[in-house]
């Protein structure tokens, strides 16, 4: 079982590394905020970017600091559950324990919030105006409940001249809500409360760590079975 890789994630950077700040300023750690409905989804869209971009140094695939675009701003930091930057340098941008776009120099191509009771609300209202002002090209929003604390069961922005611009997804038969993401090259889809990233060639769900690393032992087991069972009829042969 291989790991999936984003079709972008074979791309050179076309730029030089930015974001490679040598002062020794740091963002203070974020409060926890994160509920136990959110946490199984944005592990997993942790998990997964960061595999299918892990052949590419120039690519950060966060959530665990600040995103703003001037520090001396407090008014406007925010804290992302899951960030995604291209040609920019990562380790800069950890050593900082956030993402300062004024700094950095570009901000990233693509956010994605999910929901809770207690930050829904600001998702679609408040921090859309925010990632907007940013210039965050891609604004996504996942919300298990089907829409009850978001706008929608999965919503998509991208912007445009300026602008978010509400994207159209597509509404399976099933109930299951599904886009594709320019940025990453990668598909997102609401499926009965669940976040899942699909192969845009396939439609296939992108596996998690955990599910690869439980694929892999079923195939070591089924090869080992295999293997114990040829030993068998070798010697079954051999002494017969």
């Amino acid at each position: 079982m291989t790991i999936y890789k984003s079709p972008k994630a074979a791309l050179a950077p076309k730029t030089t590394l930015i974001g490679e700040g040598t002062a020794d300023w740091k963002f203070p750690d974020p409060p926890y905020m994160c509920d136990m409905n959110q946490l199984p989804h944005i592990v997993y869209a942790h998990g997964v970017l960061s595999d299918c971009f892990s052949g590419r140094e120039d690519v950060l695939v966060s959530g665990e600091g600040y995103l703003c675009h001037d520090r001396r701003d407090r008014s406007n930091w925010v804290k992302p559950d899951c960030v995604v930057a291209f040609s920019v340098s990562p380790e800069a941008i950890r050593f900082r324990n956030g993402y300062e776009i004024l700094e950095v120099g570009k901000p990233p191509e693509f956010v994605l919030e999910v929901a809770s009771e207690s930050t829904g609300a600001r998702d679609y209202t408040i921090k859309r105006d925010i990632y907007e002002s940013f210039g965050v090209s891609e604004y996504w929003r996942f919300d298990s409940t089907g829409g009850n604390f978001h706008d929608a069961p999965l919503a998509f922005d991208l912007l445009v001249d300026g602008e978010y611009r509400q994207m159209e997804l597509d509404v399976k038969p099933d109930g299951s809500v599904e886009g594709v993401s320019p940025a990453l090259g990668i598909g997102l889809r609401w499926d009965a409360g669940i976040l899942v990233f699909f192969d845009t060639e396939t439609g296939e769900a992108i596996p998690d760590y955990t599910e690869l690393r439980r694929e892999r032992d079923a195939e070591r087991v089924r090869a080992e079975t295999a293997e114990a069972e040829l030993r068998r009829l070798r010697e079954q042969l051999r002494d017969g």
